[in-house]
């Protein structure tokens, strides 16, 4: 008994010494694991930027300008597509936020019965699981089609507006945007359902306590509390839209000009990569290595405005 009590200090001690270990090895190893992340990310800038050097040298900055793109001549110029991959991005933003925000609120509050929320999450849950050029199919026989009626009637009768100016002739920038609405909206509702239901359930027992109403309880303080979580999830869709290729540049028309119309046929850089890559040689490989990389930097810039308004918003 003397023996085995006096030896119970010594196997604490050796036990916390193993511990310890194991908790300086796990340190290190989410070091090493998030080392690898950064410098993955570093080692793909700097290949694209090296395959992109020759068209760097070549055209400068006024490729950023520019909107010529001639193989033939090798003139080259992204503007119309850092146009398109910016516009048409912010277009279906603008469609999807507030149906994937209300859908969230929908999702997280007790509006409906259990088993239609759980039928309805894996609904959404479903629309990020749907390959890209099966959105595209889908954009071409049925969207397309809709959209044409209705931009012949936006045409018609509000051709005055810039927006409409142009006759609907298949693909362009408005069915492009939808479908990149459609294929954010699971990014956002996720994310923002989450942000909603991590809320601590006291925020809505004070607030109903107060004399609030159920939506003066949603609207002024939940939305608030988790809006840092909502722009995180708006940001990380916008990178999404971006960077989306196969179903873009079957709708979007693949025109290499800049019109204001939502109607008119359009491009994004992802689109010009994925027409133009397979048939590229010379100088037109490094041009759209530049192009690539100019797609690297938005998104780049995108998250870390993202992680800035963020930032601010958890420090009000």
């Amino acid at each position: 008994m003397t023996t085995n009590s006096q030896n119970l200090p010594l196997a604490m001690k050796q036990r916390s010494e193993i511990d310890k270990s194991l908790d300086r090895g796990f340190v290190w190893l989410t070091k090493i694991f998030a080392l690898a992340i950064a410098a993955t990310l570093l080692w793909i800038a700097a290949q694209v930027a090296i395959e992109a050097w020759p068209a760097i040298q070549e055209f400068g900055v006024g490729f950023l300008f520019k909107s010529s793109w001639n193989p033939v001549n090798n003139e080259y110029g992204v503007l119309p597509a850092v146009y398109g991959t910016i516009i048409s991005s912010l277009i279906g933003l603008l469609i999807a936020i507030p149906i994937g925000v209300g859908t969230a609120i929908l999702l997280s509050e007790n509006f409906l019965p259990s088993q239609v929320r759980l039928v309805l999450v894996f609904l959404v849950e479903l629309l990020a699981a749907i390959p890209s050029v099966v959105y595209g199919v889908w954009g071409i026989f049925v969207l397309i089609p809709i959209i044409t009626n209705v931009g012949k009637w936006l045409h018609t009768y509000l051709g005055w507006i810039p927006l409409f100016s142009t006759p609907p002739t298949g693909p362009g920038m408005l069915p492009a945007a939808m479908i990149l609405a459609i294929m954010t909206l699971p990014i956002i509702t996720a994310i923002s359902r989450d942000a909603l239901i991590s809320l601590p359930p006291s925020l809505r027992q004070a607030a109903i306590g107060l004399g609030a109403t159920r939506w003066e309880t949603i609207v002024q303080v939940l939305v608030p509390a988790a809006f840092s979580g909502i722009v995180s999830a708006v940001m990380l869709a916008l990178g999404r839209a971006m960077g989306e290729t196969m179903a873009v540049t079957m709708l979007i028309g693949n025109s290499n000009n800049i019109s204001i119309s939502l109607l008119a046929p359009s491009n994004t850089i992802s689109s010009l990569l994925a027409n133009q890559f397979s048939e590229a040689s010379g100088l037109q490989v490094a041009a759209l290595m530049y192009a690539a990389l100019v797609l690297f930097v938005l998104t780049l810039v995108v998250n870390i405005l993202a992680e800035f308004i963020v930032v601010r918003v958890q420090r009000l």
